[in-house]
């Protein structure tokens, strides 16, 4: 199949495309640049690029001609953040594509109340992100099963991978968690360190779209979680990462109104979006419809991102040293 990625270069696409061009697809990426992917692989070399500024396309509503003049026989949309653009591009499609596949977020769920959390629970998200990708969401399958456009929604969690900061066991990115992990040094942790975060390695997240896209009788007209097999308290989380450097962990428990006044307000933020939501997903329809399996476990997938990180900063550190003497 021809397939198209709209946001390809990204932390997803990093592993989906490579995996799409071994399978046999030939690949159109779409980015507002023609930027480079996190990590480097050969099949890189028989991608088509197209570079298209999706959000100025659309101002002009020439975004969904563009793609249709690629004459795809799948799009994946790994960046579609509004109901307007999701609906604008999928009705132009209609009639035209074998299959569409949308790239959702556990953050539709809103808070976790039954867990772990499945996908007929009902959506009740809070804050723009959620809201936006719910209401794309329920549109998407609506218009899926009352049409038979055939679109497939997949809902990653906290995306890890090489190349970038994860979610630490304070539910923020600054690495500084992870160093003094590795030290040996005390953590701070919001209220009792018992909220949850669900990562998920990128490239089990490309190979639920794979399974999507090779099972296209299940996937159709259906939402699916991608998520490692289990979530993480914040106090397991970090527990489990001293132990992986060696360390016996030190964390301390501060209430919430006392822990965000020792962080910065775009950390305190960041961590208050996780706790309140403390993600634990179910990926019991996805194994079973999709043979989805990942591969990495939460800490799995956060001990590669860290170790490629740190052994990243040393190399910086070596090269910055050696250009001084």
């Amino acid at each position: 199949m021809r397939v198209v990625v709209i946001g390809g270069t990204g932390h997803v696409g990093t592993f989906l495309v490579p995996r799409l061009v071994m399978a046999g697809h030939e690949v159109i990426c779409i980015s507002r640049r023609k930027s480079k992917p996190y990590s480097s692989h050969s099949a890189w070399n028989s991608v088509r690029h197209v570079v298209i500024d999706r959000t100025g396309a659309e101002e002009k509503n020439i975004f969904a001609p563009q793609i249709i003049d690629l004459a795809p026989d799948a799009v994946i949309d790994m960046i579609c953040f509004t109901l307007e653009s999701a609906r604008n591009l999928v009705v132009a499609l209609h009639g035209k594509i074998q299959h569409f596949l949308h790239c959702g977020t556990t953050w539709v769920h809103g808070h976790s109340e039954q867990v772990p959390t499945l996908e007929s629970q009902a959506r009740n998200p809070f804050g723009s992100y959620g809201i936006n990708k719910a209401a794309i969401e329920s549109w998407l399958i609506s218009f899926s099963r009352s049409t038979g456009f055939p679109a497939t929604v997949l809902h990653p969690g906290h995306i890890v991978g090489p190349g970038w900061a994860p979610i630490n066991p304070a539910g923020h990115l600054n690495l500084e968690i992870f160093r003094r992990l590795a030290e040996g040094k005390e953590i701070l942790l919001p209220n009792n360190g018992m909220e949850t975060v669900h990562h998920v390695h990128a490239d089990d997240v490309a190979q639920c779209f794979m399974k999507a896209l090779a099972n296209w009788n299940n996937a159709v007209g259906e939402s699916f979680h991608v998520v490692s097999e289990q979530a993480l308290t914040l106090r397991g989380y970090a527990t489990s990462m001293a132990t992986f450097f060696g360390q016996e962990a030190k964390l301390r428990f501060l209430p919430w109104e006392e822990w965000k006044s020792t962080v910065s307000p775009r950390e305190a933020e960041l961590t208050w979006d996780h706790i309140i939501h403390s993600p634990s997903c179910s990926i019991e329809k996805a194994k079973k419809l999709l043979g989805y399996q990942p591969r990495y476990s939460s800490l799995q997938a956060v001990q590669e991102s860290v170790t490629c990180l740190f052994e990243k900063e040393k190399s910086q550190i070596s090269d910055n040293n050696s250009h001084a003497g």
